[in-house]
């Protein structure tokens, strides 16, 4: 008679789907870590574009210049929505384990 006994390193234990405050909260921890890489991002960026001229014939001018900065806004935000950086795990993580703690 063969063996059909599962090795203990492959079971693993079954858990209780979240709850819906649960679920919640990780969205709001979520969104909360999205756009802290967001802003740190978009501090990245402003060095990229600081010295720039705004003149010339294809250049937006003043209005460039103005409108620079919500520019770089998107761009980062854009970086995020398609994978950002890695950071939004890592501040993800670190929050909830301090929720768990209790800080």
């Amino acid at each position: 008679m063969s063996d059909l006994s599962v090795p203990t390193g492959l079971l693993t234990p079954l858990t209780a789907a979240p709850t819906a405050a649960q679920a919640a909260n990780t969205a709001r921890i979520r969104k909360t870590a999205e756009d802290f890489e967001t802003s740190f991002l978009s501090q990245m960026l402003k060095p990229m574009f600081e010295g720039l001229s705004t003149d010339g014939e294809f250049n937006g001018g003043q209005a460039e210049g103005t409108w620079r900065s919500f520019m770089i806004d998107a761009m980062a935000k854009q970086a995020v929505k398609a994978g950002g950086i890695g950071l939004t795990g890592t501040v993800m993580s670190e929050m909830l384990k301090m929720q768990e703690h209790g800080q």
